[in-house]
């Protein structure tokens, strides 16, 4: 590459490998269970394979971790964990399944939920076998995140209309013990008790694509590895772009495009063949801007939450050989408002100068509403008291760093003074009429007039009867106060095994997807702790079924080729053509703020992705067992 010339990424899969002789020698390494990613899923799928006594390898692109690595450790656990009991909770399983049927939709069947819940003290205790901390402490209040004080907490919409309705709250947020964000801790208890369990990791090891046969069949993968001293290189630009991305965007893109240099320039090419099965668990597409802007547009000018792993890789990996995906519209928006609390108490409006949702709601939720109902506005209005408390509320020991810092920034440099109603109606252009019914219908309530519309609980509510007013962009479009974003959707798996299925119901052989490379509980909507459950849950099953599972006999394993059979068969009869184009964006922060439609035929169709996929010759599986914003003027 030349000096001075930009790096782009690459591309995140490329078309299938399909073999035509049978030649072990052409594999440069072989396992019973290929893993695709060394985050949370791929972390647990080893365990658990290695459980079932599967020769384990994993290839991760970076050196592991993923966004489970650098979350805030929230494991979404109930039905009575011995960390609820300790704290005095009373909880259990139908419970629980009754308030996450009201947060899933049916995304998954009634079974597997009910079997999520039902294995969720069984999943808690199962990660504390392998060193992952947890505490009883329990937060007395609600909050998005709780001080370092407090390891249990209420995660989500429990104690809300109308899940409290349906079902006993109870808090099910178990935080991995450790300071500020400790999604570390919870994730090197895992990478250490894989290592020690005898799994292999390959690390800096980009997988390019599968490995099929004429029928389909997956039989191993491609992928390219950095070695030597450029690959510790490339891990520490890799740790450096992590750790300066929330400060400085531009320079953590610089450090991206090293990587993607070295990995161009300095990387070979490899080939391992998975006697039993390919597990993809590469995280999710977030990071592919590209991606994200043909599926999901609306959410485009939201700040990605994740690393640059999240591309898109494992997906479209999948869907190169039929894999069927849904949902890929899902994206969770997370506009959290509290602490400080002070923020909660006002309002939310929208362009119109109306209220949508319960300020208190959980923040997906009140995401969900702003981005999916109202054109992604959130116009958050306190008054002088509200401020005051606030300001109070932001004071060190009482709620984190990262949570404080935002709130003191966005009163300080992202609020708009108003002296009367008549004045805040013009900053933020909204009708007069409209926004002084709203604050008479709030003000009514929080004197306990009338009940409030959206059930905010009176106590929790202010009256703003007198200014001034201070109103704050919150937007999914706000340049200073950012609404972080992440991927939901996937590939639809066989909720008993993880194998990825094609579209006409079948499944893959030999193909397998766990945590946000798979459908799964959370990818309806997100709660603090349901992905990272999700992918302790999905991790394990399809390792453990990938490592029962089918056995392709050594004397019929085939020597991947490039000999004139293949090309004259690409693109595979239907199958998806990796264009140019999906590439990921290699600095994601300097989008345009402006948003547009997906256009037609895109290479990034919006629901489901290549849904008229029809692989032929997908033979069946024979297992071992059974199976808005403020008006430029005004900012």
């Amino acid at each position: 590459m030349s000096k001075g010339k930009k790096a782009r990424a690459p591309k995140p899969a490329e078309p299938p490998l399909v073999v035509t002789q049978s030649n072990g020698r052409s594999w440069d390494d072989e396992a019973d269970v290929v893993i695709v990613g060394f985050g949370g899923a791929g972390a647990c799928a080893a365990l658990e394979a290695r459980a079932h006594r599967a020769d384990v390898l994993v290839l991760d692109r970076f050196h592991g971790g993923g966004a489970t690595a650098i979350s805030g450790g929230v494991l979404y656990a109930g039905g009575g964990t011995h960390i609820q009991k300790e704290a005095g909770v009373e909880d259990d399983p139908e419970a629980m399944f009754r308030y996450l049927s009201q947060e899933v939709k049916g995304v998954v069947s009634e079974d597997t939920l009910r079997d999520f819940c039902n294995k969720s003290v069984e999943n808690l205790g199962w990660l504390e076998q392998h060193g992952v901390p947890f505490e009883g402490s329990l937060c007395p209040y609600k909050t998005s995140y709780p001080t370092d004080d407090y390891y249990l907490y209420y995660s989500g919409n429990e104690g809300f209309a109308p899940y409290k309705d349906v079902a006993k709250p109870a808090p099910r947020g178990h935080r991995a013990k450790g300071t500020g964000l400790p999604g570390a801790n919870f994730y090197e208890p895992l990478r250490k008790a894989a290592h020690r369990a005898g799994a292999r990791v390959e690390y800096e090891a980009r997988v390019t694509r599968l490995v099929i046969d004429s029928k389909n069949q997956v039989l191993g993968v491609e992928y390219r590895q950095i070695e030597g001293l450029w690959s510790k290189l490339h891990r520490k630009l890799h740790e450096a772009g992590i750790a300066v991305v929330k400060y400085n965007p531009k320079l953590a893109a610089k450090l991206r495009e090293r990587c993607f240099r070295i990995e161009a320039d300095h990387s070979a090419v490899k080939r391992v063949r998975a006697r039993n099965g390919v597990i993809l668990a590469a995280g999710g597409f977030i990071y592919n801007r590209e991606m994200v802007k043909e599926i999901a547009p609306q959410y485009r000018t939201g700040m990605p939450l994740g690393t640059a792993s999240d591309n898109g890789s494992g997906i479209l990996l999948g869907q190169s050989v039929g894999g069927k995906t849904d949902l890929m519209s899902r994206i969770s928006a997370w506009r959290f408002i509290n602490p400080p609390e002070a923020f909660a108490k006002g309002m939310i409006i929208n362009q119109k100068g109306e209220r949508y949702i319960n300020e208190f709601m959980y923040g997906a939720a009140v995401g969900e509403a702003m981005v999916e109902q109202n054109d992604g506005v959130a116009l958050l209005i306190i008054d002088a008291d509200l401020r005051k408390l606030a300001r109070e509320q932001c004071k060190p020991g009482k709620a984190q760093w990262f949570q404080r810092a935002p709130a003191l920034l966005n009163l300080w440099f992202n609020s708009k003074e108003a002296k009367s109603l008549e004045e805040l109606a013009k900053i933020i252009e909204v009708p007069i009429e409209t926004l002084r019914k709203t604050f008479d219908e709030y003000n009514d309530a929080a004197d306990g007039k009338i009940a409030d519309r959206f059930g905010k609980d009176r106590a929790k509510m202010h009256a703003m009867r007198e200014g001034p007013y201070f109103v704050i962009d919150a937007g999914i479009r706000s340049k200073r106060f950012p609404c972080p974003t992440l991927t939901l959707g996937g590939l639809v798996v066989d909720e008993r095994t993880g194998q990825v299925k094609r579209e006409d119901g079948g499944v893959i052989p030999g193909l397998y997807a766990a945590g946000r490379n798979a459908v799964g509980v959370c990818s309806r909507q997100y709660v603090s702790g349901l992905s990272i459950a999700d992918c302790v849950y999905s991790g394990r099953r399809a390792g453990g079924a990938a490592a029962r599972g089918e056995v392709y006999a050594t004397h019929a394993a085939p020597t991947p080729t490039q000999g004139t059979p293949i090309q004259a068969r690409l693109p595979l009869e239907g199958l998806p053509t990796i264009r140019e184009r999906q590439v990921a964006d290699p600095s994601p922060e300097a989008h345009a703020t402006t948003v547009r439609r997906a256009r037609n035929g895109s290479a990034y169709p919006r629901q489901p992705l290549h849904r008229s996929i029809r692989r032929p010759g997908g033979a069946s599986r024979t297992s071992q067992q059974g199976r808005g914003g403020l008006s430029k003027r005004s900012r």
